[in-house]
Order: structure tokens, then C-alpha cells, then sequence
């Protein structure tokens, strides 16, 4: 979760326009690039909380953080079917959801063992 998240803030901080598009959607101008890159910044954060949760081994945050995230790549899911993007790109924030579930659903059997 963590390595994705920044690997998502360095891509849409060097390239704001490649970025929408890979998510699914257009700029539509030049000018909305600073946009992307404030997303850029807030997703650097969060990659960053993340990854000292698994560092620190704080396995039961990391459950409720993979399974509140859900709502993310549910929503860019629904916003790049909306915007018509290829159903590859939807397809792949669909994955993204089943990830954090099956992550959420393991870290969930880790961190009863631990407790």
C-alpha cells in the first residue's frame, strides 16, 4: 500500500497530465496541473503514515487504513467509468479494491492472533 501510494505521488508530481491519464481521466488544461500535484502531495502523505504503520508493525491500523481505503479506488473507479475511460483503467481500480480487501481481511487475522 505504501510503495504504490508514493510511487502515485512521484508520477503525479513529475507528470500531472500522464498522471490523470492513468487514472483515468483528462486535465482539461494545462492550468489544472497544479490540482494533481496538491493530490500528489496529500498522497505522498498518506504512502508515507502508511508505511511507518508497517514499520512500527501497527498491523491493526493498517487493517482499518486498507479497508477505509476502499473508498478510494471504489470512487476512481466510478468517476473513470463516468468520465468513459478505457475499461482497462477501470478494471485496474477494481483490482486496487480487491488488494486492499484481501489485505484488510489479512492483516485483520494478523492482528487477532497478536492481540
Amino acid at each position: 500500500m505504501a510503495a504504490i501510494q508514493l510511487f502515485y505521488a512521484i508520477f503525479a508530481y513529475l507528470d500531472p497530465a500522464a498522471f490523470a491519464v492513468l487514472r483515468g481521466t483528462d486535465l482539461w488544461a494545462e492550468n489544472d496541473a497544479d490540482w494533481v500535484q496538491i493530490y500528489a502531495s496529500r498522497t505522498a502523505f498518506i504512502g508515507l503514515i502508511i508505511l511507518l504503520m508497517l514499520l512500527l508493525k501497527h498491523y491493526r491500523l493498517l487493517m482499518f487504513a486498507a479497508l477505509f481505503g476502499l473508498v478510494m479506488p471504489l470512487t476512481d473507479a466510478w468517476l473513470a467509468y463516468a468520465s468513459q475511460a478505457a475499461s482497462g483503467v477501470i478494471i485496474k481500480h477494481l483490482l486496487t479494491a480487491a488488494y486492499l480487501l484481501v489485505t484488510g481481511v489479512l492483516l485483520w487475522r494478523i492482528s487477532r492472533d497478536n492481540y
